[in-house]
C-alpha cells in the first residue's frame, strides 16, 4: 500500500468523551488518518467539531446520511475506507447497515446494535455485503491478554474449570445524570442505552473478555440485576453466574456502584493443572500459578511470550503501555485487513484477530439474557445466539 487508510467517524463531537480516544486510538501507528465526518446529530455542532479537527468544511457534514452518500459520490482515490462508529448504542445500527449498503467497511465501538434483533439483521447485511466489520471490545488489544488466550488454547492451563471476571465501577454511586452529565445521561436512558444499562455498557466487556480469553462460549447464566440510585431507570449493578458450553462454570461481576472502584476489570482462569490472573489496572503483568510449582509473573514485551502478544506491544519492557495502546491494537487490525483486501492478499491470523459482528450478537444476546433472568428472579436462561 502506498496510501494511508481513510476513514469517516460516526459521533464523537465536542462534548464526547470516546471519540477522542478513537481518533487517538486510530492515529497511533500512522496507517490510518481521518478524512471527515458526522459527528454529532446537530449539524451545527457536527461541522464545528470537524473543523476543530481540521478537517476541510466540505468533508465535515450534518448528518451520517449525508456524510455516506457524498463520500460514495468521490473519487476512488479520495473517499473513505471505513466509517468508525462512536455514537449512543441506539446510533449503532442505522450508519452501520447504510455504510455497508453503500460499499463501506465499519468499525464500531460497542455494543453492536440497540438490541438483538437488530445484530442479527446485521449479520446478514455483512455477510451480503463482503465488506468487513469490526467491534471495539478494546481490552482483548492487551498484550497479555493475548499470551492469555494462547496459553489457554494449546492446553497449557489443561481443561478451563471456573472462569471468574469482575468490572467494577464507582462513578454511578450517585444520581449522576441529574446534574446534567452527558456520558451519564445516555448511559441511564433506556431510549439510547437499550434493554441494559451497567451489563450493556461494561458488563459486554466482562463477558467478551472471558470469552476472548477462554474460547469458550457462555451457555446459559442466572443473573441479579439492581438500580440501587433511586429513580434510575436501569441497572447499575449486575452479578451472574455463568455455566459455559464445555462444562465450566463462572461468576461474572459488574458494578457501577462499587464506591472507590474506577475501571478494575480483572479476570481469574482456572484449568485442571494451572490458572491465571489478570489486572486492567496493572495490565503489563500476568500472574499464572501451577499446582506443583512456584507462581510465574509474565511481564510485556519480553521474547518468551507469543507472537501474538508481542506483536501488540510497541515498547521495550517495563515502558508502560495500556488503554490507548489496546484500543490502537483493534484499529491496526482492521486497517490492515483491508490493506490485505485493497491489495489482494491473504490476512494471517494476527491481522484477523479482532472482534466481529460474532462477538457484536454474543453481546447482545448476552445482555437480554441477563435482563430476561433477572426479571425472572434469576432463573436459568440460555443465550440466544
Amino acid at each position: 500500500m502506498s496510501r494511508k487508510i481513510r476513514y469517516g467517524m460516526v459521533g464523537g463531537g465536542r462534548g464526547a468523551f470516546i471519540g477522542g480516544v478513537h481518533r487517538i486510538a486510530a492515529a497511533m501507528d500512522q496507517q490510518i488518518e481521518l478524512v471527515c465526518g458526522a459527528f454529532s446529530s446537530d449539524p451545527e455542532k457536527s461541522k464545528a467539531s470537524g473543523a476543530d479537527l481540521f478537517l476541510p468544511a466540505n468533508r465535515c457534514y450534518g448528518t451520517f446520511e449525508e456524510m455516506i452518500k457524498a463520500e460514495k459520490a468521490l473519487p476512488a482515490d479520495q473517499r473513505m475506507d471505513f466509517i468508525s462508529i462512536v455514537t449512543p448504542n441506539h446510533m449503532h445500527f442505522p450508519p452501520a447497515k447504510m455504510a455497508l449498503e453503500n460499499g463501506f467497511h465499519v468499525l464500531s465501538d460497542k455494543p453492536a446494535t440497540f438490541n438483538l434483533v437488530e445484530s442479527k439483521e446485521l449479520v446478514s447485511i455483512i455477510k451480503k455485503s463482503g465488506l468487513l466489520y469490526g467491534l471495539t471490545h478494546n481490552y482483548t488489544g492487551y498484550p497479555l491478554v493475548k499470551q492469555a488466550r494462547e496459553m489457554v488454547a494449546s492446553g497449557k492451563l489443561g481443561k478451563i474449570r471456573k472462569v471468574v471476571v469482575e468490572y467494577p465501577q464507582g462513578w454511578l454511586a450517585t444520581n449522576l445524570e441529574a446534574s446534567g452529565q452527558k456520558q451519564a445521561g445516555w448511559r441511564t436512558d433506556p431510549k439510547q442505552s437499550g434493554a441494559g444499562g451497567c451489563v450493556g455498557d461494561i458488563g459486554t466487556h466482562a463477558e467478551n473478555l472471558a470469552e476472548y480469553i477462554t474460547g469458550l462460549h457462555i451457555k446459559e447464566l442466572a443473573a441479579d440485576i439492581t438500580s440501587f440510585v433511586e429513580g434510575r431507570q436501569l441497572d447499575d449493578d449486575v452479578n451472574v453466574l455463568l455455566r459455559f458450553d464445555n462444562g465450566a462454570k463462572g461468576v461474572l461481576h459488574s458494578s457501577q456502584i462499587s464506591v472507590g472502584e474506577e475501571n478494575n476489570l480483572n479476570i481469574r482462569v482456572y484449568g485442571e493443572i494451572g490458572s491465571l490472573e489478570w489486572h486492567q489496572k496493572e495490565p503489563n503483568t500476568m500472574l499464572v500459578k501451577w499446582m506443583d510449582q512456584p507462581m510465574q509473573v509474565f511481564r510485556t514485551a519480553n521474547g518468551y511470550l507469543c507472537p501474538a502478544a508481542l506483536a501488540a506491544g510497541r515498547t521495550p519492557p517495563a515502558h508502560p503501555e495500556g488503554y490507548l495502546e489496546a484500543f490502537a491494537n483493534i484499529y491496526k487490525n482492521f486497517a490492515q485487513h483491508i490493506c490485505c483486501l485493497l491489495t489482494n492478499t491473504t490476512p494471517d491470523a494476527l491481522v484477523t484477530d479482532y472482534p466481529k459482528i460474532q462477538d457484536g450478537v454474543r453481546g447482545m444476546a448476552f445482555i437480554e439474557a441477563v435482563v430476561a433472568s433477572s426479571k425472572a428472579n434469576a432463573a436459568w436462561t440460555k443465550l440466544d445466539c
